[in-house]
């Protein structure tokens, strides 16, 4: 190593020296815990798969969880595949829409299935022993006006264990649910296959 080449690398360790240093510190006063509200949201794809990529998370750390799909209940997705034959010990997975409104074209129809699925979430949240709870796309509920978000936010506050995460997902997601989260995350759109003619594709998409 040359000189020049030392004193750089000393230059490097003393400035990440510092960097951990300031980072240890802040990290001593970031010990609390708690059941986190959390909304991915956004034009960008990527929310359902992020929501889904937390419940393997719980799962591997044994953590019981729960998925509740509002919209795309018809579907055979792979993560529906994989959970419900792989680990329906620690994850309960329940389908409970019918499709995107414009396939059903039948409003009443839909705001059923969206109520159903919301019960089912409840009785979902309120078990104590499960302590992460996926509601996908239920943002497209709120959306469509087929759920009420100030009911679903009294609900939380009310009776949401203290140690339960609760992810809502789904683009549009509204401001009082953006308000109400602890961690909201919106995602993107740079660019999509589908606007070059490509379709949704098993493994990307489902």
């Amino acid at each position: 190593m040359t000189q020049i080449q030392a004193e750089e690398q000393a230059r490097h360790a003393a400035k990440m020296a510092k960097k951990k240093a300031a980072r240890d510190r802040m990290m001593e006063t970031r010990t609390g815990e708690k059941g986190l509200v959390i909304v991915h949201t956004g034009p960008g794809k990527g929310k359902s798969s992020s929501g889904f990529g937390m419940i393997m998370r719980a799962i591997a750390h044994q953590m019981p969880c729960a998925v509740v799909q509002f919209i795309k209940g018809a579907w055979d997705t792979g993560e529906r595949r994989l959970l419900t034959t792989h680990f329906a010990g620690l994850c309960q997975f329940h389908a409970m829409g019918e499709g995107f409104t414009w396939e059903t074209q039948d409003k009443a129809r839909d705001v059923a299935a969206a109520e159903a699925g919301w019960e089912k979430a409840k009785a979902l949240i309120r078990d104590p022993a499960i302590r992460m709870v996926l509601l996908d796309e239920i943002n497209i509920a709120f959306r469509y006006g087929y759920l009420n978000v100030a009911e679903v936010l009294d609900f939380l506050t009310a009776e949401k264990p203290p140690m339960t995460h609760v992810i809502l997902t789904g683009r549009g997601a509204p401001d009082a649910l953006i308000e109400a989260a602890d961690l909201v995350t919106e995602m993107a759109q740079v660019k999509h296959p589908f606007r070059a003619g490509i379709k949704a594709q098993p493994g990307v998409e489902f």
